[in-house]
């Protein structure tokens, strides 16, 4: 019975501490994603409270409000997960101290069970007694190893008692800890959500004096959609012209990459990258995602996004995502350029530069710094737009690029 009793006490520690190690290694992981998000904040109010403020700005105002509400959710997303994570490592903690507690005070009540039957039956006299009153050898010598191993077992009692008060110390004390940690979870989710509450009020204020100059703020988002399809035909047609390059019969149906040996090899290594590709600023937020988006305050007005824009700190470099050759480099807009580097048959974008540090037909590494990216002098913003074609078809950056969600 007392063998079972063990078992069944060994099963359920082992189980407990391997739900508790599961759960406490996807904490781990949300704590991590936590800290970041709130590095990735103060990183993204820095950079924005730099932006010059005047009154035929509240657009971009409205569009950094909402960057920071987005990065203020987030992490008040992550709070509540890792906070749930949290809840139920102490659920696990409380129940085995519970289940400890009821061990320790059977192992107390045993030992006092063979305390007293030993006080009781057997003083030092008396188990003299019983030794020297053996028959012959051979039951005195049974006799004292009885009494040894009877010995050993109420030491052995000792060693489990004080061996189950130090665990249910240490429970005790790690309970402690996450229960401070809980606590100091919430105070940063409600600092968070007040957070997201002043902000709101500031992007209604906003939305409001916009409406009051509709007209205005309209010509200027339709004059922006009109220059980013200027710009995506160009580099449609520079993909086109290229692929057309690389076909013998230089057909013009064709939409796809004649590749070489080499060139297979390159697509393959790049798709095999999908997603840990690294990102073409060395720092910088997503400010504008992937597809079809609605304006946020004109809902009349859809955006339509071939990538994603990150916005950056001034005298930012871009580079490139990964090993290729560079098949085209065009003026665009305002003076501002756009390198294509060619991956196989992919192909990486990049648009919005000032300085480029790279020419036609010249082969990049991973990284390689390729030109500065454009900051306007209005509003003091320095974004790249970068895209990822596979052949003529746009692809999500977000899939690509390490840790884009």
């Amino acid at each position: 019975m007392r063998y079972t009793h063990i078992i069944i006490s060994t099963f359920f520690l082992l189980f407990a501490t391997c739900v508790q190690g599961q759960q406490s290694s996807k904490r781990k992981v949300l704590e991590a994603k936590r800290k970041q998000l709130q590095k990735d904040k103060i990183y993204i109010n820095a950079l924005l409270s730099n932006t010059k403020r005047k009154e035929e700005n509240l657009s971009l105002e409205l569009n950094d409000l909402n960057d920071k509400i987005q990065i203020s959710k987030k992490i008040i997303s992550v709070i509540s997960k890792e906070s749930s994570e949290l809840e139920k490592e102490i659920d696990v903690n409380e129940s085995e101290i519970n289940r400890n507690k009821s061990e320790l005070k059977a192992l107390k009540k045993d030992y006092s069970d063979l305390i007293y039957k030993s006080y009781k039956s057997k003083s030092r006299e008396q188990k003299l007694l019983f030794l020297f009153a053996s028959e012959n050898f051979t039951q005195a010598f049974k006799r004292f190893n009885y009494m040894k191993q009877f010995n050993a077992h109420r030491k052995k009692q000792i060693e489990e008692i004080i061996k189950k008060t130090t665990l249910l110390s240490s429970l005790n004390s790690n309970l402690n800890k996450k229960q401070k940690s809980k606590d100091e979870l919430l105070v940063q989710k409600k600092r968070a959500q007040n957070s997201v509450n002043s902000k709101k009020k500031k992007h209604q204020n906003l939305i409001v004096q916009l409406k009051g100059k509709e007209s205005k703020y309209k010509k200027q988002i339709e004059e922006f959609i009109a220059s980013e399809q200027r710009i995506n035909i160009k580099i449609d047609q520079l993909i086109k012209d290229a692929i057309r390059a690389s076909n013998l019969k230089a057909s013009k149906t064709n939409t796809s990459f004649r590749l070489t040996a080499e060139a297979k090899i390159l697509a393959t290594k790049f798709f095999q990258n999908k997603g840990k590709l690294p990102w073409p600023v060395a720092k910088g937020y997503i400010s504008t995602f992937y597809g079809k988006q609605p304006h946020p305050v004109y809902k009349s007005l859809t955006i339509q996004s071939n990538g994603v824009r990150i916005t950056t700190n001034e005298g930012s470099k871009a580079r490139a995502v990964f090993d290729g050759t560079v098949i085209a480099i065009q003026l665009m807009d305002g003076n501002k350029k756009t390198v294509l580097i060619q991956h196989g048959n992919y192909i990486s974008v990049y648009k919005n530069l000032e300085n480029i540090f790279v020419s036609k037909g010249e082969n990049v590494l991973t990284k390689q710094e390729i030109g500065t990216i454009f900051t306007d002098k209005i509003t003091s913003k320095t974004i790249l737009s970068f895209m990822i074609n596979n052949n003529l078809k746009t692809e999500n950056p977000s899939n690509w690029i390490y840790k884009v969600k």
